[in-house]
């Protein structure tokens, strides 16, 4: 068996980050997104621009509590989870954070990465003090809404709608990290 596992991100793992990223979007995006927006987020200028970001992101990022974290199969970065404060302004930001972000490289799905991430996320969480951990989720993206829903997520009645040409509507999915009902 490989050798797998989750770690915080470093500075060499930008470039990695944003290609799993266009890849992962390019694969589970297609159907969610319009054409023309997933062409130009998934675009070689795109990805330049996401390398970028996540290099910030990780050298430079806004508080100790934002963090990326990826996961590797021999050495190899296979997908990453970005978390931070909750901004919502209905949400506490001391208690309550966000999973903005859990993506995998379709080439490596399927093998518990996502599992691992989102495990070691609710840890990390935790440990910050958080009791609550919530996502914004495509209301038709249902490979993640199963994901985050087999480990005890569930939508907590918030929506929102992207303008992207065309409205893509979003629900916020929660759940408790605070004690004896975590099932991450």
């Amino acid at each position: 068996m490989a050798d797998v596992g989750v770690r915080p991100a470093r500075r060499a793992d930008a470039a990695a980050v944003a290609d799993v990223q266009v890849r992962a979007w390019r694969e589970g995006y297609r159907e969610l997104l319009p054409a023309k927006v997933l062409a130009e987020v998934t675009a070689p200028q795109a990805a330049a621009v996401w390398r970028e970001r996540w290099l910030q992101a990780i050298t430079d990022p806004p508080s100790p509590r934002h963090r990326l974290l990826v996961a590797v199969s021999a050495e190899l970065v296979v997908g990453f989870a970005a978390h931070a404060p909750a901004e919502d302004p209905d949400l506490d930001a001391a208690t309550t954070a966000e999973l903005v972000t859990l993506l995998v490289d379709p080439v490596h799905g399927r093998a518990g990465h996502g599992s691992r991430l989102l495990a070691a996320t609710a840890d990390l969480l935790g440990k910050d003090g958080f009791a609550t951990v919530v996502c914004w989720v495509f209301e038709q993206d249902a490979v993640m809404r199963r994901f985050l829903g087999s480990a005890g997520w569930a939508p907590d009645g918030a929506r929102r709608v992207l303008d992207m040409g065309e409205p893509v509507p979003m629900i916020r999915m929660h759940t408790d990290i605070s004690g004896g009902t975590r099932r991450l």
